[in-house]
């Protein structure tokens, strides 16, 4: 790929012309900068390039400009136009991009014969009279160096985080001497190799000093260590150079404005309107000559509500209880019971986890390590879907909780203050590999923080932001410098050059050890902690002293057996010797010592060859003790992510790399979802506060009222889960090559009753599902088909297939083998012999899917195979694949099987074995409805057939006796019952 043609944005063409002698024939004489290139490159680059105008940070209007590069790099490397990316772009024609008025074969010859012979300069060479300052410097110093000489640690009393602190240096004097490198301290340690120290490059993730940056510090001070005053790219008052209003005239970049509702004139009984959300969709559909279809069934609806909103199918019991409401909301309470289920938060939290990219391991290297505390995040997540947390809170909560209110000074941890801190899980959740020494580099660390800002953007912002990391985007207008504020707005907690590994290490020194992990929990369950603790080291002590027990008494025993052996005058003397502590003993009794402890005293190791029991005992006790250690609960911590203050410098990273710095930026939003002209305001918190406050301000304009796009995103992503499409098709891309609202007023609609309800998001499921149109059947309509054939107008409700966790869990339910307590550490899973992945099963059964071990290298097999995504870093929309393994592992899975028997016992205890009973019962619980009857017909004639096959079929042999034929039967047609399109479709 050609960097250029995707880093430098458009070059718009200036009308002037070049005299023809001037453009036409090659000049008698070596070019000069001033006078043959500059006039050439601001008539052809000028709009865009020039005059203040600096798209892709490239300035060609000045020799300064050109020197700095653009965001990619260096424009011009003198001696060498090959490698110069000026001549690349305009030898291809990938600039000017609209290949108007291009410069001429002759004019790209000058420039690049100009480059050719060294960029001469009237001040001679292309480098002449630029002066490294210490923007050169500091960005090696804080790679390589500030680790142990910067805010949190200062070896040997130095500081190397500005110049003022080399000049003063440490203990062995000054750091610098500007125009003696020879003389300078820093450059010294650094040639002699003592610097950094070659023992702790592996322990805080730093790489020696190269040869450029070694040469570069050294020019910089033989120069005379020059200092220049710089201040951080930022939002100023003044009108934004890179972004224009034109480009926030785009409809995604302007605040949502609260439509009328249209009216709708209809006659149709299937074009009823029971709120606004039906007047947008009729008036579109009426444009088409189409109207809904007509009202699904009560039996329908129900399952249609319960897995929407649960994840669960309905009980018989719901069923038949809202079948019999005659009242005229019977409906809307249906759909109100549900919203209050606590298996609510468990459905629609799952749907956050995706975009959050919860997982319970690190991911990054094979071993993909545990993460032991992340499950209280997930927890946090259900709960505040459960409790309705206004969307505004939720996400204050997750983007800076640590910046709400003060943590480090509170006398006691309130459960809200302990949310504020669990919920800042939502920016822990990417792969972060740093844990280990060997991957803990800058490099590595960045990831983690571009990561966090891919999750920030495509699950709320809607935008394709992390295209700018590495350039400016090429199609919407977001420079690669707002994609730096961003990564300065988070660099108080994640500090590239100050880091902190992800979790806490026990028994490393403290500063290896600390992890970004906090202790910071309620009193109630830190006094849980210490129970459970207490219980299991009381089961340890209770077993090690069975084996204590046993011990002393077989070695008393041969003690006295030994005793027995010697003159009786002396056994009184030896017992008293022995009761003796050694330091206490008198001389008589050291010789009796030296003379009879050895065969006195028997050792553990000869115990165990003495005694065959002694040794047995011993191997069950040790086994006890691992098995209990095992079990003993991990200390808790919460995995969070706050502001630790005094952040480093942010530099724009050319190209995204690291090494290639530009010039630095400081904390801000990408500017089109702006006015522009307003600064970024952050501050501290709170009086006193030791963080930045960055985050918090980052959040308080997420969720202020006329954001353009974080209530339109919210509510399209409902909207996805329940009508199956967007609005907005691209769920997390509403920029330039997003798909276009289809109804952008009910958006805009939506988006203004969110935050006028308080930001609640079960009054927008209420608004949704009462509607007309989600009460719609799913029948296809030919003739409506033929117009919209892909229902993007919404004439029917779709036809939607179970999810992975959905499939998992509903199969647990149907076979009376779900375990539904909530929360907790998750569920182990293990590897089968046979390679599948499995959890483990616990108390009454299998816990939901929720609360199973995501690890990202070992997914249970069955959620991996019905499209349960790994997380890199998250998920904004699943993939909905139709492959035969899906229904290989429904048929053919061992566990699969055994609930299907659980599901065929559960049917017995409910309806006896009448098979015409069998046959209502299971379709109530597999299909939450009666059957027909030609379902009845055709299920009495399999039950009858598959009894009569098993009968002929001989039975095994094993410890568990083999079922009666007719129970068999019942466990195949239930097995196939699960294998239905009728239960793994939600109509």
């Amino acid at each position: 790929m050609r960097f250029l043609r995707h880093v430098i944005p458009m070059m718009a063409l200036s009308a002037v012309v070049l005299p023809t002698s001037q453009a036409g024939a090659a000049p008698p004489r070596a070019a000069i900068y001033e006078t043959d290139i500059l006039p050439l490159l601001v008539a052809r680059c000028g709009r865009c390039h020039a005059g203040g105008k600096k798209k892709g940070q490239l300035d060609l209007g000045s020799l300064a400009g050109i020197r700095r590069g653009s965001e990619s790099g260096a424009v011009v490397v003198p001696g060498q136009p090959d490698k110069s990316l000026l001549v690349e772009v305009l030898t291809e024609g990938t600039m000017p991009p609209d290949g108007k008025n291009p410069p001429s074969k002759s004019e790209i010859t000058r420039i690049t014969e100009w480059i050719r012979s060294g960029a001469k300069t009237r001040a001679g060479d292309f480098s002449a009279g630029a002066v490294l300052t210490q923007e050169d410097v500091l960005p090696i110093l804080f790679t390589r160096c500030v680790v142990c000489h910067g805010g949190r640690e200062q070896k040997g009393g130095l500081d190397l985080r500005t110049r003022q602190a080399m000049l003063k240096g440490g203990k062995s004097g000054p750091a610098i001497v500007p125009g003696k490198p020879e003389k300078s301290l820093l450059i010294k340690r650094i040639h002699d190799r003592d610097m950094p120290p070659p023992k702790l490059l592996v322990d805080f993730g730093i790489r020696p000093v190269e040869a450029g940056e070694f040469e570069t510090i050294r020019r910089w001070i033989s120069a005379g260590a020059a200092h220049v005053d710089v201040t951080p790219d930022v939002a100023t008052t003044t009108d934004d150079p890179l972004v224009s209003d034109k480009d926030r005239d785009f409809w995604a970049f302007q605040p949502p404005r609260k439509p009328m509702v249209p009216q709708v004139m209809t006659n149709e009984p299937a074009n009823r309107i029971v709120n606004p959300v039906d007047a947008f969709l009729l008036k579109r559909l009426d444009k088409k000559s189409l109207g809904y279809s007509r009202k699904a069934d009560r039996q329908t609806l129900i399952r249609r509500v319960a897995f929407d909103l649960t994840g669960l199918p309905p009980t018989w019991k719901d069923v038949e209880a809202f079948l019999g409401d005659k009242q005229p909301r019977a409906y809307a309470r249906m759909v109100d019971r549900f919203l209050a289920s606590r298996h609510y938060g468990e459905r629609w939290g799952r749907y956050w986890l995706d975009l959050a990219g919860y997982a319970d391991s690190e991911g990054k290297r094979s071993a993909d390590p545990i993460r032991p505390h992340s499950w209280r995040y997930r927890d946090y997540v259900i709960r505040a879907f459960n409790n309705d947390k206004p969307y505004d809170r939720f996400l204050l909560e997750q983007i800076a909780g640590d910046e709400l209110a003060d943590f480090t000074t509170a006398k006691t941890i309130s459960p809200q203050l302990q949310d504020n801190l669990v919920a800042t899980g939502f920016l822990r959740q990417a792969p972060d590999g740093t844990g280990s020494d060997i991957v803990n580099t800058v490099v590595e660390r960045f990831e983690v923080v571009i990561d966090e800002i891919d999750v920030l953007g495509s699950a709320v912002l809607g935008l394709t932001v992390k295209c700018a990391q590495c350039h400016s985007h090429k199609y919407d207008p977001i420079p690669q410098r707002d994609y730096y504020r961003l990564v300065a707005v988070f660099q108080g907690a994640y500090d590239v050059y100050d880091w902190l590994k992800p979790s806490f290490v026990p028994g490393q020194t403290k500063s290896k050890a600390a992890g970004r992990v906090l202790p910071h929990l309620t009193a109630a369950e830190q006094q849980q902690h210490r129970v459970a603790r207490a219980a299991i080291e009381k089961q340890i002590a209770a077993t090690k002293k069975t084996l204590a027990d046993r011990q002393v008494a077989l070695q008393k025993q041969h003690t006295e057996k030994q005793l027995g052996t010697l003159p009786e005058v002396l056994r009184q003397d030896l017992r008293k010797m022995l009761a003796t502590p050694k330091k206490q003993r008198d001389a008589v009794q050291k010789y009796l010592s030296g003379k009879f402890e050895k065969q006195l005293i028997v050792t553990v190791a000869a115990l165990k060859k003495q005694d065959a029991s002694f040794k047995k005992l011993t191997t069950v006790t040790n086994n006890r003790v691992k098995e209990l250690t095992a079990e003993m609960p991990v200390e808790p911590r919460i995995r969070a992510l706050w502001d630790r203050g005094d952040p480093s410098p942010t530099w724009l990273f050319r190209r995204g790399q690291y090494n290639k710095p530009g010039h630095r930026v400081g904390p801000g939003v990408p500017s089109v979802l702006t006015d522009g002209k307003t600064p970024f305001a952050a501050k501290p918190p709170w009086p006193g506060a030791h963080s930045t406050g960055r985050r918090l301000a980052l959040a308080r304009w997420l969720v202020d009222p006329d954001h353009p796009l974080t209530a339109r995103v919210m509510v399209n992503r409902i909207w996805f889960h329940h009508f199956g499409r967007g609005l907005v098709e691209t769920l997390s891309n509403f920029g330039n090559t997003g798909t276009r609202p289809s109804h952008p007023e009910l958006l805009d609609w939506l988006a203004r009753t969110l935050i006028e309800e308080k930001w609640s998001i079960k009054q927008l499921h209420r608004v949704m599902m009462n509607s007309a149109a989600y009460q719609q059947v799913s029948a296809i309509r030919p003739a409506a088909e033929a117009v919209d054939p892909e229902n993007r107008l919404l004439w029917r409700m779709p036809l939607k297939r179970m999810d992975a966790e959905v499939v998992r869990d509903s199969i647990l339910a149907v076979a009376g083998r779900l375990d539904d307590s909530p929360f907790g550490p998750p569920d182990p899973v293990d590897v089968r012999p046979d390679g599948l992945v499995t959890s483990r099963e616990a108390g009454e059964g299998w816990r939901r899917s929720i609360y199973i071990r995501h690890r990202r290298k070992h997914m249970p097999t069955i959620l991996e195979t019905f499209d349960l995504p790994q997380m890199i870093p998250n998920c904004v929309e699943r993939p909905d694949s139709t492959v035969a393994s899906q229904a290989l592992h429904l048929f053919n899975d061992a566990m699969i099987r055994t609930l299907a028997d659980e599901f065929a016992k559960r049917v017995t205890r409910d309806a006896g074995t009448a098979p015409y009973k069998q046959i209502e019962r299971s379709y109530q619980l597999a299909l939450n409805r009666m059957p027909n009857d030609t379902e009845r017909e055709v299920g009495l004639a399999a039950l009858e057939e598959l009894t009569r096959l098993w009968q002929q079929k001989p039975g095994e042999t094993g410890k568990t006796p083999p079922q009666p034929p007719a129970q068999r039967a019942l466990a195949t047609y239930c097995h196939t019952l699960i294998n239905s399109a009728g239960f793994l479709f939600i109509d």
